[in-house]
Formats: structure tokens, C-alpha cells, sequence
């Protein structure tokens, strides 16, 4: 009987395994299935057949442990190539299969291909020699060869990267034209004198409409309506337009209105300190005296916004104490034409002057009588009765109660008082006009002070463009910023080609 395989004699050399029916293998055969029992030439053909099933799949496992003792004993080793991980599929795959069903007893030519394949397994396991490598050696790798997908990511490259920075290096260093800077800066003052009384209160604004203004400014000096007037005082396009080979940087000259704004954003720079309220800009020309030009004009046009926007709050500020003048003013007017109109018509300058006269003039009628009386008295004592001079001096009294009589008359006094309402209404509508001529004109000193106060108070308020650095010439060319652009550029393009590679590959792996 033939000895059984161990791993102690697995070691034997010897080449591709040839088997045949031996009675060793049969007796392993018996031991590996219990059932089997030979028996006629078809059992002999399945002996056969079973048999060099058996040992590939001895010669198998033989190779596994090879394997397994050889990663043991080399720890620090990198892992089994292929080889070894196809020997542990395959043993994975025996172990899965039950052992009554590994190979089925065949008859006739069947069965002597299955044997010949058996004996010619590829796998042609033998023992490892003595100096054989741990591992299995696998061929070298083949050398790498250049596929058509590195080709275009190649390609890509240049095309995205490289081209636009070799295109843009050459328009920037000799057709772009060199631009000059003149800046300036400046700031919206407000000429606001406190009194007394308010500095002790401690009411005092520092700059509170300063702040607003240089806001106002800030947006104005982007506008559409500060470049329309710039350019009729100093024609931008012709200032901007002088490059002739220059077309990215430089302005078409029949550009419309909204391409030059948007080219005056690009050209003109403003920083605006909102804490401090201080603006400063930047502006770009193709030479330096007209970046100096295009300063200055923002610089005039700005003071002239801020003296506009001040006589606008000055007005603001006297609109309703000038409103409240003129009415008075009217009113005052209108009461002395009224007092005029009557003067001319009652042939009175003054009634009260009038009436005073018309009183003295009653009071030495009065003085008249009381002598007259007293001249009658003594006559008619010292004197016979029909005296001529006592007839003559009743005469007298009686003229000079007449007069009395008349005079009062005029007053409304009197014992008949015929027509003599006239003048009272006359003197009363006086006194009226009077009186609504001193109101008026205590309402126009009134307004008139009001305004005068309201004035003074915008007057103090006034706001002025304040320039702590006037627009400077530039002596050297410091723009385009040919290397920062290409830099930038660079930076973009290499980005979205590496984004769009990453896009690419992602997609194909996807497939």
C-alpha cells in the first residue's frame, strides 16, 4: 500500500504529476469517500477518475499551504501576488463544493477526457525545491506605454492653459499700451459754529451731515451725469481713444454713452472711508497730463455738486420763515393801502389830531362863554335896563352857545345829534385801520427776524469739498499689471482645466 502525502515529504521533488490507479490511492480514495466501492470496468474508469481529481485537489491544497508557511515565515514581506490569491479562490470554491459531488463517475469518452484533464491541470503544481523563492515570481511588468486619453489630456492643457497665457503674454508686452495714474483726495467739510449755550449743553454734531453728503458724492462721482458733463467740458473719448492698436484697453471713439460709463467704472477707482468720510481716487490715462486733466475735472465737478447740494438745504432750512415774511409782507400792504384809501377819502390825515383840535377849539368856546356871561352880569348890575351894550352881550353869549352846539355836534353830542354819527364811524373806522396796520407791522418785524435767524443758522451750516491732496502728474507708467494678469489668468485656466479633467474621468469611470 502506498504511503500517504504529508507535509513532511511534500518537499520530494518531482515534475508534473502523473497518476494512475494505484492501490494507495484507493485506499484514500475510501477514506475520502466512505461509499466508494469498486466494482466493474465502468467503476474502474470512475476509480481512475476520482482518482486524479483527488490529487489535483491534494496538490492544491499542498500549494495553499506552501503559501501560508511562506507568509509566515516572512512577515515583514509585501503581500502574495496573483498567483497565491488564485490559490485561495480556488480553495474557497473546494471548500463550498460537497465532497459527494465533486466529480461524477463517467463512461466512455467522457470519462477519459475528464482524466486527461485532470492529469493536465493547469495548474502543474509541483514541490517547492530547495533555494525556490518564498513567493511565487511573477514575469516583470511590461513597460508603460503612452495611451490616446493621456494624449488629449495633454492636448486640453495647451489648449486651455497654455495658448491663453501665450496670447494674453504677447497682447499685454506689445500691444497694450502703457496707462498713467494721477490721484487725489478729498473731503465734504461742514463749516458748523456752536454757541455758548450748546457747547455747555453738550449739543454738538460732529459732522452729522458730512457723513450723508460724501455718500452722495461717492455715488455721484460713478454716475452717468457726472461723465455726460465731464465729457462735453473735456471730450473722454477723444482722451481714451488714442491707442490705435490697442483695443481691449482703449475706447471706441462713437462709443455710445452707456459703453463709456461702464469704461469710466474701469479707469476711474474711488475708495470711500465711511468712518472718516474721506475720498480718494484713481485715474487712468494713456498719458499723464490727461490723467491730471480727468482728476481735476472730477475734483470741480464734486465742488460744484456740494455748493449745489448746500444752497439746496440752505433753502430748505429758510423756506418756511421765508413763506412766513412774505405773508406779512403782504398783509402789511394791504392795511396801509386800506389806510390810505381812507384818508383820501374823508379828507382826513389823522382823526385823532382832528378831534384834539375840535376839543380846544370847544374848550375856548367854552372859556368865550363863561367871560361873556360874567360880562352880562356886571352890565346888567352897573347898568340901567335896555343899555345897548347888555343886547349886544346877550348877542354875544348866544353866538357863542351856537358855536358850542355846532361843535359838539360834530362829536355826537348835542341835543338833536342830525348827521352827526359821520365822523364817530369815521374816527372808529380809523382807529381799525390803525390798529391792523401796527399788527402788521409787528408781524413783518417778527417774520423778518425769524428769517433773518433762520438764514444766519444755514449760513453756519454751510458744506464745502475740502482737498487734502490735489490731483497729481505721474512721472513712470506703473499699469497694465501684465505679470499680476497673467498670473491671474494663469491661476483661472489651470483651475478650470483641472476641474474639467476631473469632470471628464469621473464620467468615463462612471461607465
Amino acid at each position: 500500500m502506498a504511503k500517504a502525502t504529508t507535509p513532511e515529504n511534500d518537499t520530494e521533488p518531482s515534475g508534473n504529476v502523473e497518476h494512475g490507479s494505484q492501490p494507495g490511492n484507493v485506499e484514500m480514495l475510501r477514506r475520502e469517500h466512505p461509499t466508494f466501492a469498486p466494482g466493474s470496468a465502468d467503476d474502474e474508469t470512475g476509480i481512475e477518475t476520482k482518482e486524479g481529481a483527488f490529487l489535483e485537489r491534494r496538490e492544491r491544497r499542498r500549494a495553499r499551504r506552501e503559501a501560508r508557511q511562506a507568509d509566515a515565515g516572512a512577515k515583514n514581506a509585501p503581500m502574495a501576488g496573483p498567483g497565491v490569491e488564485a490559490l485561495l479562490r480556488e480553495e474557497a470554491t473546494d471548500e463550498a463544493t460537497p465532497k459527494g459531488r465533486e466529480t461524477a463517475p463517467a463512461k466512455g469518452g467522457e470519462g477519459r477526457n475528464r482524466r486527461k484533464r485532470a492529469k493536465t491541470s493547469k495548474l502543474n503544481v509541483s514541490p517547492r525545491k530547495a533555494g525556490d523563492p518564498a513567493f511565487p515570481v511573477m514575469p516583470p511588468a511590461s513597460a508603460a506605454r503612452r495611451k490616446s486619453r493621456h494624449i488629449g489630456l495633454m492636448v486640453s492643457f495647451v489648449l486651455v492653459v497654455f495658448v491663453p497665457l501665450a496670447v494674453a503674454g504677447w497682447y499685454l508686452y506689445t500691444r497694450a499700451a502703457d496707462q498713467y495714474a494721477s490721484s487725489m483726495g478729498f473731503s465734504v467739510r461742514k463749516e458748523d459754529s456752536t454757541s455758548a449755550s450748546e457747547m455747555i449743553g453738550g449739543i454738538i454734531d460732529f459732522g452729522g451731515g458730512g457723513t450723508s453728503d460724501a455718500d452722495i458724492l461717492y455715488e455721484y462721482i460713478q454716475s452717468q451725469a457726472l461723465v455726460e458733463k465731464i465729457d462735453q467740458r473735456i471730450d473722454l473719448r477723444a482722451i481714451y481713444s488714442k491707442p490705435e492698436n490697442d483695443w481691449y484697453f482703449s475706447l471706441a471713439p462713437d462709443a455710445p454713452i452707456e459703453d463709456v460709463v461702464r469704461y469710466w467704472r474701469r479707469m476711474v477707482t474711488i475708495y470711500y472711508d465711511g468712518g472718516s468720510g474721506l475720498i480718494e481716487t484713481r485715474v487712468l490715462a494713456f498719458t499723464p497730463e490727461d490723467a491730471q486733466v480727468v482728476s481735476q475735472a472730477i475734483m470741480d465737478e464734486s465742488s460744484a455738486t456740494i455748493n449745489q447740494l448746500t444752497s439746496i438745504a440752505r433753502n430748505d432750512a429758510t423756506k418756511y420763515a421765508r413763506n412766513d415774511l412774505k405773508q406779512a409782507e403782504e398783509r402789511l400792504k394791504e392795511t396801509r393801502a386800506n389806510l390810505t384809501q381812507f384818508r383820501a377819502r374823508t379828507q382826513i390825515v389823522d382823526p385823532a389830531i382832528d378831534v384834539q383840535g375840535q376839543m380846544g377849539l370847544l374848550t375856548t368856546l367854552q372859556q368865550q362863554l363863561a367871560a361873556a356871561l360874567i360880562e352880562l352880569d356886571l352890565l346888567r348890575d352897573n347898568t340901567r335896563d335896555g343899555d345897548p351894550r347888555i343886547r349886544q352881550a346877550e348877542q354875544r353869549i348866544d353866538v357863542i352857545r351856537k358855536r358850542i352846539a355846532e361843535e359838539r355836534s360834530k362829536f355826537g353830542v348835542g341835543d338833536t345829534g342830525e348827521g352827526n354819527q359821520a365822523y364817530v364811524s369815521l374816527v372808529g373806522e380809523y382807529e381799525t385801520l390803525s390798529v391792523d396796520r401796527e399788527f402788521a407791522e409787528k408781524t413783518y418785524l417778527a417774520a423778518q427776524a425769524n428769517y433773518d435767524a433762520a438764514l444766519a443758522e444755514a449760513q453756519r451750516q454751510t458744506r464745502y469739498l475740502a482737498a487734502y491732496t490735489m490731483p497729481t502728474l505721474a512721472e513712470s507708467s506703473q499699469y497694465p499689471q501684465r505679470a499680476v494678469l497673467l498670473a491671474v489668468l494663469g491661476l483661472f485656466a489651470l483651475g478650470a482645466w483641472s476641474v474639467g479633467a476631473l469632470i471628464y474621468y469621473s464620467i468615463r469611470d462612471r461607465r
